[in-house]
This record gives C-alpha cells, sequence and structure tokens, in this order.
C-alpha cells in the first residue's frame, strides 16, 4: 500500500493511494465495510483498527494493515455506499507528510561513503546519530520556509524509513519485522547555525525543516531497501546521486543498532543519512534560494518536491 495523511474540509485522515489517484479514507472504508455485516459499534470498532491519525494507525501492526486491505477493497467496489465519502480524487485533497506526529525522528549523519569523504571525514565505526523534531515535519505539497536568520540553507537527500511495531534490542536478521514502510526526507539545514556548536542540532530543528512524503510504502509492497537509486536535483539540476547499495550503515544495522540503545515505536521515524554533493561542498557553495524547486527521487518509493519560500523578518 502507498499510506497517506491528506486532509479535506479543515479534516487530517489517513488514507491509501490507489491506481489512477484515487484516494480512499481508511477508517470511513473500515466503518462501512464493518456497517455492511450489520456490526454495532462499527464506528467505534474502526477507530480502535483503523483510526484515523497514522501513528495510531501502525500500532495495530499487521492486523491493521490486513484490515485496511479489505477495506480499501470494499470502499473501491462501493464508493456510494456510506453516509460518509469513501474515495476521493488525489487532486481534491491536499496530501500531507504520512506521519505528522512522530514520537522520535532519528537522523543517521556520515552514512554514505562519498559525503563522508567530501566532508573530509574518516569512515565511522558506529551510526553518527542526532535528532530533529515534528516541529520541522511539512509534507509534499508545502513550501519549505526560509527564514531569515541565515544565507546557508542546504539540502539533504534521506531514504527514510519508519517503524511500525515496538523494536527493543533486535537482531539485524529480523529488523525488517519491524519496519512499517519507506518514504523520502529533505533534511533542510541552515549550514552556519548547524556550525556555530559542536552539536548539530540547532541547524537541524527550524520549523518547516523536514519535508516528508510522498506517502509510506509497505513493505508488502517494497520488501528490499537496498538497491534503490537516490537522486536530488535543484531547479532541474542533479546535485546528489546514489544508491542504498553505498549505505555504510543499512536499514537492518540500524535498526538493530538504534533499538540496542532505546526502544523504538510505531510511526518512529529515521532518516538513512545523506549522499555526497550538499551544498557547501561544493566549490563554490551552492545554497538554496527563494523559489529553488528540490525534488528527490527514490526508485520504488516515489518523489519529494518543494519549493523554497523566503519568509518575512
Amino acid at each position: 500500500m502507498k499510506l497517506i495523511t491528506f486532509t479535506t474540509a479543515g479534516h487530517s485522515r489517513i488514507g491509501a493511494l490507489e491506481n489512477e489517484g484515487k484516494v480512499v479514507d481508511l477508517n470511513y472504508a473500515y466503518q462501512a465495510l464493518l456497517k455492511s455485516q450489520n456490526k454495532y459499534r462499527y464506528k467505534e470498532i474502526a477507530e480502535a483498527f483503523v483510526p484515523t491519525k497514522m501513528e495510531g494507525f501502525l500500532q495495530g501492526g499487521k492486523e491493521s494493515m490486513r484490515i485496511a486491505q479489505e477495506a480499501i477493497a470494499y470502499a473501491l467496489a462501493n464508493q456510494d455506499s456510506f453516509e460518509h465519502q469513501l474515495v476521493y480524487e488525489k487532486s481534491a485533497v491536499k496530501v500531507e507528510a504520512p506521519v505528522t506526529a512522530p514520537g522520535k525522528i532519528i537522523c543517521v549523519g556520515h552514512n554514505y561513503r562519498e559525503h563522508i569523504l567530501e566532508m573530509g571525514r574518516e569512515i565511522p565505526k558506529y551510526p553518527v546519530v542526532f535528532a530533529k523534531f515534528a516541529n520541522t515535519i511539512i509534507g509534499p505539497e508545502d513550501d519549505i520556509p526560509f527564514y531569515p536568520i541565515s544565507e546557508q540553507l542546504d539540502y539533504e537527500a534521506e531514504f527514510t524509513f519508519v517503524i511500525g511495531k515496538k523494536a527493543n534490542n533486535v537482531s539485524e536478521e529480523d529488523a525488517l519485522d519491524y519496519v512499517a514502510g519507506y518514504t523520502i526526507a529533505n533534511d533542510v539545514t541552515y549550514r552556519d547555525i548547524q556550525r556555530r556548536t559542536l552539536q548539530w542540532m540547532q541547524g537541524k530543528s527550524v520549523d518547516g525543516s523536514a519535508p516528508l512524503g510522498p506517502w509510506l510504502i509497505t513493505t508488502d509492497e517494497l520488501t528490499d531497501p537496498s538497491g534503490l537509486d537516490v537522486v536530488l536535483t535543484v531547479n532541474g539540476e542533479v546535485r546528489q546521486k546514489t544508491n542504498t547499495e553505498n549505505l555504510v550503515f543499512s536499514v537492518q544495522k540500524l535498526v538493530a543498532f538504534l533499538s540496542n540503545l532505546m526502544t523504538l515505536e510505531p510511526g518512529d521515524v529515521i532518516l538513512s543519512g545523506t549522499p555526497g554533493g550538499v551544498g557547501v561542498a561544493m566549490d563554490p557553495p551552492q545554497f538554496l534560494k527563494d523559489g529553488d524547486v528540490v525534488k528527490i527521487e527514490i526508485d520504488k518509493v516515489g518523489t519529494l518536491e518543494n519549493r523554497v519560500s523566503l519568509q518575512k523578518g
């Protein structure tokens, strides 16, 4: 499935993007299915197994995923069978970040060999990790806000995965069982702010600095996170190009490593690192400016595209 969060009539809900650009409202679809089966308390049952928020839905694990598939099939065949709209045209809704309120956003630095070398560093023995927060998340149809606190706004293409069930002391062999799916992030960074202390967080935690999306492609559809091409362009010019085979620490290694440090929960978002070609490393450096369009394409995942918008001081 391609899971999304979408907004219609001022309310945000979760859905699945189907062929020909149809968005199925998962909660209402399951309500409709239950009602067709003459179930009492169908609204409450649907909210328990297929709630309207992505984080809650992911907590339901494989059972909620299975139920969602059944609900999608019912909704597509019975679109006008319920008091609420079950299916929308994608153009009729606003697509948000698939996960909007994760408990944790964990970022991995220096995880592609070419980026490590361009930054003049050595291959790390352990993953370099830092955090972003939920205030940074924006969706695939939002502009990247560029605040006048810096003149060094940079991009970082990130292959990203989302945790699907509680993970603690997980082995590499079992790691992918704990992943709900994959998406794309842009770890937008204010470089001069990042570098004014040894800790990077200041330059990484500005509002709107984590475009995420366009959807979460589930692991039944994308079973292998290796061998995926990653390309970032700015106004059509290729700046970053790599393959997830080049990760120093794979998805499996990251799940195992992180789950031995902390308990990972459903909905936690993990950015796996950026390849070479960041703007600060160019000669001369090339930072983002008002109106620039940043596009990230990842094989079998999709495309995340956002425009930079200068904000007034």
